[in-house]
């Protein structure tokens, strides 16, 4: 359905994109994820053709993407992390108007809006503008205009930020809906647990390179017998507490990695047990309160932790 070969991009002295290749089946679902400032977002420009890349390829149903860009494109929708909406206008017109810049029109037109309609749970709303809506609203009536015309390859680009629950496992379920209808999707998130329940495959790209590609138990077989460990303290002085215990962490092992997001401490070791006993005697004895310790069997988040040492939703 989909070959990327070895793209890359180049802005000034900068090289973004480092020679990104893989391939998708069709039907299948993939998940693209990254840290801020990875090449995500340059990487998606240049699969919808928004972007020339320096170098390499994009293949769509054997279609040279830079060749045929205008057929290529009718195969691909876009679900942009911006809303791209008409507030002032209703739910229905925005995706008649996104509707006939497809090229639909008359009774298909008609049927592909209703259909829409339906499948993001607002036909009770189609007459209302999108500018009363939440957010959650007007992020399903964002992804109906991108599959009006009932594309092969959907990308979606962090469909869910700031919404409600409600409507976030709405969109989930459409997703799988489509997917398991035969639609190929590329999805990026910061919400693992997203990405884990949509998508067959994953790629973790990091400074503009694959560093890791395949299933979760693929991807999970990459830690191997590294197993994080979490703490969790209570802090009564501002950093204080945080920087104790990493200082202590550093007295035991100098070479250790830490991570730090809010009040908990993340660290990875082949003898998770023995270090966990270890530090809670280590860290009471600074007088510093455990709110919890566990270790963490791997998954997703962890594993993209492991290998970028950044939290993805940094």
């Amino acid at each position: 359905m989909l070959k990327v070969h070895d793209i890359k991009k180049n802005y000034e002295n900068q090289q973004v994109l480092k020679g990104v290749t893989f391939h998708l089946k069709k039907g299948e679902s993939f998940g693209l994820l990254g840290p801020n400032g990875a090449g995500k977002s340059t990487l998606i420009g240049i699969l919808t053709g928004l972007i020339r890349a320096t170098s390499g390829s994009v293949t769509i149903e054997g279609l040279d993407l830079n060749k045929e860009t205008n057929r290529a494109q009718q195969m691909i929708g876009i679900v942009p992390q911006e809303i791209a909406l008409y507030l002032h206008l209703t739910a229905k017109e925005n995706l008649i108007f996104w509707g006939r810049m497809y090229g639909l029109k008359g009774k298909e037109l008609k049927s592909r809006v209703q259909e829409t309609l339906q499948l993001i749970g607002l036909e009770d709303r189609a007459n209302d503008k999108v500018k009363v809506f939440s957010g959650g609203m007007k992020r399903r009536v964002n992804i109906g205009c991108s599959i009006l015309h009932q594309p092969k390859l959907l990308i979606m680009d962090e469909p869910t930020v700031g919404i409600d629950p409600q409507s976030r496992n709405h969109i989930l379920e459409t997703v799988k809906m489509l997917n398991n209808g035969g639609m190929t999707i590329i999805y990026t998130s910061h919400y693992m647990e997203e990405v884990e329940y949509l998508c067959e495959r994953m790629a973790i790209l990091d400074h503009g390179s694959i560093i890791a590609m395949g299933d979760q138990h693929e991807l999970s077989e990459l830690v191997g017998n590294q197993r994080e460990i979490i703490f969790t303290i209570k802090r009564e002085h501002g950093q204080s507490e945080i920087d104790r215990v990493c200082q202590y962490i550093h007295d035991e092992d100098p070479l250790k990695e830490i991570v730090i997001h809010g009040n908990q401490i993340k660290i990875f070791d082949q003898h998770p047990q023995q270090l966990l006993s270890r530090l809670i005697q280590g860290v009471t004895a600074l007088n510093v309160q455990i709110i919890s310790a566990e270790i963490v069997e791997p998954n997703l988040e962890n594993v993209f932790l492991y290998l970028t040492s950044k939290k993805l939703r940094d």
